[in-house]
């Protein structure tokens, strides 16, 4: 079996856009008509830009190759330019094309990847979601009451982890230092949220590496009494030593890993004790294989797996596929309960119950992409529009 093609399709988000502005999802075929879907988180590019980067690494290293070989393309794909080194853009492409590689194994084997993985040990995964904004109640990112009535509405359908980012803007110039702005509004959202409801799900504090780690510690003694499931990305995350300090002065438990890419990176957060959660995201860190060696590596450190997701459903399915297998898995990201437009994109939705995703027994990703919904809703080819993701460019003052 042989990869004859691939095709990239960057598909426009439609509004509320919970997951990012646009999805890029890549279609491998083999000479055998066998069809496997990937998704890249790579961001730092427009998305053209990146399904033309897509065809460059395809041309030489993923066409007329065997889909089997995941391990030998990788190195191969790894090694361009000399490189051999962590970057988010080549890993983030040769991600996706890898869980395109593994979904054609499966759907040949007539196995889901959880399969060649070493098996399911869960039956299901529970989730948490971001407070997302709903009608009348906007301003969740900077309103303790709309953010508590939200949080309220998640559990009543069936949530029982909820993230939330309050602590200000994320800039090109961080880390800072916490205003007593940022540091009294970040208490008062944890309160209020806390207060509506009890004892009932975990509150998950995010943050985007905004801090010192002076600064994380002071916030993070903030929230304690408030009782967070963990403290995300309190400093930058090329710094695992400064993150460690900020683990080491607190109680809640820190976690990061979303703009981490590799098993080298992954491998410093064990050495220098940085988080207890660790979070990849199989769109950038490197694919499903890579999920599983960073999974091996935390467990064998004493820490805790929550797989990452703000993309589009292809990646939200290559996380299950990967967590399912998971001895030390904490929960998956959901975005909300997979609804909407991420449902509308796949052929059979991802099944979401009562706060947890049931692991589809299909083969392969156990998902399909829709095409004619994806070619549907392009996302306009214009040099120097938005990128999926970005930072405030000036200093905070």
């Amino acid at each position: 079996m042989k990869i004859t093609d691939v095709t990239t399709f960057v598909i426009k988000n439609p509004p509320p856009a919970f997951g990012g502005k646009y999805f890029i999802v890549v279609k491998l075929t083999t000479d055998t008509g066998v069809v496997g879907y990937g998704e890249i988180y790579a961001a730092a590019f427009g998305p053209h830009v990146i399904a033309s980067m897509v065809d460059d690494v395809a041309a030489r290293w993923v066409i007329d190759q065997d889909p089997n070989r995941i391990e030998l393309m990788w190195r191969r794909i790894y090694s361009s330019g000399y490189a051999l080194r962590p970057d988010p853009t080549l890993v983030g492409i040769m991600s996706g094309l890898e869980m395109a590689c593994w979904d054609i194994v499966g759907k040949d084997a007539g196995k889901p990847i959880y399969d060649m993985l070493g098996g399911r040990v869960h039956e299901k995964l529970r989730t948490y979601t971001y407070l997302y904004p709903s009608a009348g109640y906007r301003e969740v990112y900077t309103n303790p009451d709309h953010a508590a009535a939200r949080a309220i509405n998640e559990i009543e359908r069936g949530f029982t982890a909820l993230k939330f980012d309050p602590a200000g803007p994320y800039t090109a110039f961080d880390g800072h230092m916490p205003s007593q702005d940022d540091i009294v509004a970040s208490a008062q959202m944890m309160a209020t949220i806390r207060g509506a409801v009890g004892p009932k799900a975990d509150l998950l504090f995010g943050t985007h590496g905004q801090f010192t780690a002076a600064g994380a510690i002071r916030l993070a003694h903030a929230l304690e009494p408030f009782d967070p499931l963990w403290f995300e990305e309190p400093c930058a995350p090329d710094l695992p030593h400064e993150m460690a300090r900020v683990a080491a002065h607190t109680s809640i438990p820190v976690a990061t890993g979303e703009r981490l890419t590799t098993v080298s990176e992954f491998a410093a957060l064990g050495r220098y004790q940085a988080a207890s959660i660790w979070q990849p995201n199989l769109g950038r860190c490197g694919g499903i294989l890579a999920g599983k060696k960073i999974a091996a590596i935390a467990e064998a450190n004493g820490c805790q797996i929550a797989p990452h997701l703000y993309s589009g459903p292809i990646l939200g399915a290559a996380n299950i596929q990967l967590a399912a297998t998971l001895p030390n898995l904490l929960i998956i990201e959901g975005i909300r309960e997979w609804g909407g437009f991420h449902a509308e994109i796949l052929n059979t939705p991802i099944v979401w119950e009562d706060g947890h995703v049931i692991p589809s027994t299909e083969p392969g990703l156990g998902v399909e992409l829709n095409e004619e919904v994806a070619l549907a809703n392009p996302w306009p080819d214009e040099p120097g529009g938005p990128l999926h993701l970005s930072m405030v460019p000036d200093p905070v003052r």
